[in-house]
Formats: C-alpha cells, structure tokens, sequence
C-alpha cells in the first residue's frame, strides 16, 4: 500500500510539471496513473479534470470534476473546472450554480465571474449577469471582454450613452479596434456609419444556425420572404436561374422552388450554408462574400433575391453595381431593407443592423439603370411585439438601354 501511494505521489508530481509546462497529453497520462494506484483521490481526480478541460474533453473532464466535488466538496478548483466545463456543453444552469458554489468558497478569478455572467446571459437572467458582470470588473478593471459584454447589455436595454462608456473601455484594453468603433457607431447614431467587420455576420449567423429559422418565424413574426416575392409568384412568371443572395436556411427559395428551374444561393456562414444544401431546394449554394459571389458568378440570372439581407451590409452601391452586371436584360432584383429615419440615407441602429432610406434606394437604383417597378412599405419582423417597417423593393433592368 505505502509502494502504491509512492508510485501516486511521482506520477502525481509529474502530472504537474507536464502541466506547468503545457504538455497536457503527457500530464494526463501520468494523472490517470496515479488515479490507478489511488482511485477516487480528489487532488488527482481535480487536476485530470482540468487537464482534461486544457484538452478540451468536456465530457470526459465532467466526469472526473463530478467525482472530485463528490470526494471533496471544498474542492474550490474543481468547482470552478466543473462550472466552465457545463458551460461548454451548453448545461447554463448546472454551470451558473458550480461557479456560484467555486465562488462562495473564494474563488477569486474576475474570468469565472465573467463566465457565470455569459450563463446567466443564457439563462435571460438580465439582472444576476449585470452584477456578475460589475463584480468582475472590480476585481480586473482591465478585462476587455466583461467590459464589451457590459456594453452588450446596455445596448439592449437602450442605455446607450453607459453602452457607448463600455464600448470605449473594452477598446482601452485591447478589444478588437474595427469590430468595436462598429458596436460605438450603433449606438451613437454617426452620420456616417462605418461598414460591418469582415467576420462578424459569418460568426453571428455560424452561431445561431441551429435554431435560425425557427427564432424568425415564431418569435419575431419574419414574413420578409412572403411579402417580398409572393407577388412575383402570383403574377404566374417563370424563372431559369435564381440567385438568392444571403439564402440563410433557404426561406426564399420555399416561396420560389415551384416557378424556378434552378435556384443558387450564397451566404456567409459555412452553417448555413450546410442547411441551404440539406433543404434540397437549392442547385448549388457557396460560402462567399455578397461582392464576391457576384463578381464570381458565371452568366446572369433572370431574377436575383435578398430577403432582409442588407441590414448587414450597409451601403449599398457596390452592391447595387455588381448585381446590376448579373441581371439579364429584363430582369428582376427583389429585395428588403429597413426603414431609415425620414431624411437619412444610412443608418446604423443599435440592434447592429443597418436601415435604408427610401430616396437613396430610388437613387441607387436610377444611377444603376434600373427601372422600380414596385417600391411598398411592410412589416420585415417585430421587435419586442413591436413591427419593424421596411421597404420592399422590385427593381428591373430593361430590356435595352
């Protein structure tokens, strides 16, 4: 038995140094050892959890970190690892209740505080997230993302000016410069907005594929893809080649898939694009960039769609130029904006989302040789029970010049 404890403490005192030095494979190994000649030690079942949270084995760590709080209920470190490792399965609330337990035994770490209050975030615990979120930053006044996060929630809730402060203080601390000056922009209503980051709809739209289309059509009320083609497909016409331009999940193409031959799509975010293709309703869809796929593009298209889809793009005149090279003669560019303020050209709201006036798109259109055929005012979705206006647009390029 003493020779089994031994042999324990050695691998146990390995484990370490592999860890320390960040070889988390060999220092696993030499955990699990030790667990073989001492099961059920709580030190050693906590430090292959947390090891095993290093390697990113969720599953696994969780099993380990269970049966260290278990042997030992104190164990503030493994409290902590078992709080970040439900959190990485999406367990919220098992995760907001182990931070809370690591916490109360005085852990002190501004980043777990700051990972409870993402949980409470999931949890719609508005309020416990806040004081998570203040709680960290008194202890770390340098933690950039508690300060964006912050900034997040103000902008939800409207108080713009304290969400402009956050915003500031996260670029301060070495936040990302481009994607911040946007989040500043929304909620400081500039005249002139910036345009979006690169990667901030391909990230936004890979997070929330899973339950996209079911949040739009039952929470917010999205009949954008309806009110902006039925009217095509009621006038009985038929089209060859369709580009459904930021397809998302393949709403547009429901409504068209009976008058169409062949539907491509493109959208940013690779998720998307994989439920596009599973739907069966498209003949191709690629990962691409509005611009790029256009210019890419082989041929033209007898009608091009964007459902609600410039919101994210912001000005529109490339756009406009290089869909205006993709239209066969006689063709149909149907699309969806939000409402911009009266007098405004361009706006970028706090909801992150862009709005269009209705004389800029007239000009766009006029500059771009397109003729509108239909130019409406209709609900896009709603907002807090609340509809969000937008304009639908039917522009058509002529037949000659």
């Amino acid at each position: 038995m003493a020779d089994a404890v031994e042999q324990a403490k050695a691998h146990f005192f390995a484990g370490n140094a592999h860890f320390e030095a960040g070889r988390f494979d060999a220092a696993r190994t030499d955990y699990e050892a030790a667990l073989a000649h001492v099961p059920g030690r709580p030190s050693v079942l906590a430090n292959l959890g947390i090891t095993l949270c290093r390697l990113g084995h969720w599953r696994e760590a969780l099993v380990q970190l269970q049966a260290a709080v278990q042997a030992d209920d104190a164990h503030v470190d493994a409290w902590a690892a078992l709080g970040l490792a439900r959190e990485a399965l999406d367990d919220f609330a098992g995760a907001a209740q182990a931070l809370r337990r690591a916490m109360a035994l005085g852990a002190p770490q501004a980043g777990l505080r700051l990972s409870l209050a993402m949980c409470e975030l999931q949890l719609a615990h508005a309020r416990e997230a806040l004081q998570a979120l203040d709680e960290a930053l008194q202890i770390d006044p340098g933690l950039a993302e508690a300060w964006t996060q912050r900034g997040h929630m103000m902008r939800h809730g409207g108080q713009l000016d304290e969400a402009a402060r956050c915003f500031r203080q996260a670029m301060a601390h070495g936040s990302d410069d481009e994607l911040h000056r946007f989040f500043l922009a929304a909620v400081s209503d500039v005249r002139e907005p910036p345009p979006p980051p690169a990667l901030y709809a391909r990230a936004l739209f890979d997070r929330y594929a899973d339950d996209f289309q079911d949040h739009l059509l039952a929470q917010l009320r999205y009949t954008a893809p309806q009110t902006l083609l039925n009217p095509l497909v009621a006038a009985g016409v038929r089209w060859q080649r369709v580009l459904d331009l930021g397809c998302g999940t393949g709403l547009c193409a429901r409504v068209l898939a009976p008058n169409a031959d062949a539907i491509d799509g493109v959208d940013v975010a690779e998720e998307m694009v994989q439920r596009a293709q599973d739907s069966g309703l498209y003949r191709q869809v690629v990962r691409a960039d509005l611009l790029d796929a256009l210019r890419d593009a082989n041929g033209h298209f007898d009608l091009i769609v964007a459902a609600d889809v410039f919101i994210y793009v912001g000005a529109l005149d490339a756009v406009f130029a290089a869909v205006t090279d993709r239209l066969a003669p006689g063709s149909t560019f149907a699309f969806c904006v939000e409402q911009a303020d009266e007098g405004r050209a361009l706006q970028l709201r706090p909801s992150l989302r862009y709005a269009h006036g209705r004389a800029a798109i007239e000009a766009l259109a006029k500059a771009g040789g397109l003729n509108v055929e239909a130019l409406w005012s209709a609900p896009i979705r709603e907002d807090q029970r609340q509809p969000v206006m937008g304009w639908y647009v039917h522009l058509r390029r002529p037949l000659s010049p």
